[in-house]
């Protein structure tokens, strides 16, 4: 999305999902929801109203596509693809392979998942990154905090 990787989901939810983290991240247009609901299995303090939609172009590999999805905050990750998506792209999901495949745009499309090491990697990355934006927001620049422990090192090593 806007050429940042990000982590996307496919599941048999009952709505496709964009973390509003990412929205505000990339900063993406979000349009008032036509018919605002609850949501509680995406929080652990309750009831979630779910109240903005955004259109989202995303990419994996050569399938490029567009899809509505409601905008609710989530940390652990950006996109969920869930039943509609997969209901108007005609989508078949082998349980075996834990692959989907569709026909878009006259080609067959199939999207295989990562493997666990690769979305424990991603996990890590993801995670990392988020700290050092809260770092960075809290005033604590991973930069500056290096260079005042070089100073502190610096002064130690004068004494």
């Amino acid at each position: 999305m806007n050429g940042k990787v990000c982590s996307l989901i496919i599941d048999g939810s009952c709505t496709n999902v964009e973390s509003t983290r990412l929205v505000k991240k990339l900063g993406l247009k979000t349009t008032p929801h036509p018919m605002p609901f609850k949501l509680q299995w995406l929080s652990d303090n309750g009831e979630l109203v779910v109240d903005k939609q955004v259109l989202l172009t995303f990419s994996i590999g050569k399938y490029v596509d567009d899809v509505l999805c409601d905008m609710v905050p989530m940390e652990d990750k950006h996109v969920l693809l869930g039943r509609p998506w997969q209901y108007d792209r005609d989508v078949v999901h082998n349980g075996v392979t834990n692959q989907y495949s569709f026909f878009h745009k006259g080609k067959k499309v199939v999207l295989s998942p990562l493997s666990p090491s690769e979305v424990c990697e991603d996990q890590i990355k993801m995670r990392l990154k988020r700290e050092r934006e809260k770092k960075i927001k809290e005033g604590k620049s991973p930069l500056r905090e290096k260079s005042q422990k070089e100073k502190k090192g610096k002064k130690s090593n004068k004494k």
